[in-house]
């Protein structure tokens, strides 16, 4: 039967090595901020859970990450920003291959003009600043599949 077999050993060596190796590692989230502080403060939140992830500066850096990074399962932006805005930014996003992409709002800045415009947008949810990390983490855990 090994004249009629479809997989070298070397491709049959690489398979069992995929089917043994455990869970893929979690999506990404990215974190959209233009104050650093804010930035790195998500992202050591959620690195402190085995959350990986990946932040840019300004809508225009995110749009491109998002294009670049199909591992990235999950947006966290603010609102205020310069150029391209967070509501901005989210139009962007539902207009394009990544329309489906779950997002999360974190303001300090914020009015209900701002939520319901956010809500129509289909985010996941909006929290203000300063955020309660415990929610945040429920949140993002529950968007990308993971264990509560």
């Amino acid at each position: 039967m090994s004249d009629h077999d479809i997989l070298s050993d070397a491709e049959r060596e690489a398979l069992s090595a995929v089917m043994l190796e455990p869970d893929l590692p979690p999506q990404r989230v990215l974190i959209v901020d233009d104050d650093k502080d804010a930035r790195d403060l998500l992202s050591e939140i959620l690195a402190l859970d085995g959350i990986r992830c990946l932040t840019a500066a300004s809508g225009e850096a995110a749009l491109k990450m998002l294009e670049e990074k199909p591992s990235i399962g999950l947006l966290i932006t603010d609102l205020r920003m310069g150029h391209v805005d967070g509501l901005d930014l989210i139009r962007q996003v539902r207009e394009s291959v990544r329309a489906a992409l779950p997002v999360i709002i974190v303001s300090g800045d914020a009015d209900v003009k701002d939520a319901i415009a956010a809500m129509h947008l289909s985010v996941v949810d909006f929290l203000l600043k300063p955020i309660d990390a415990g929610k945040l983490l429920e949140l993002v855990k529950h968007e990308l599949g993971m264990e509560p």
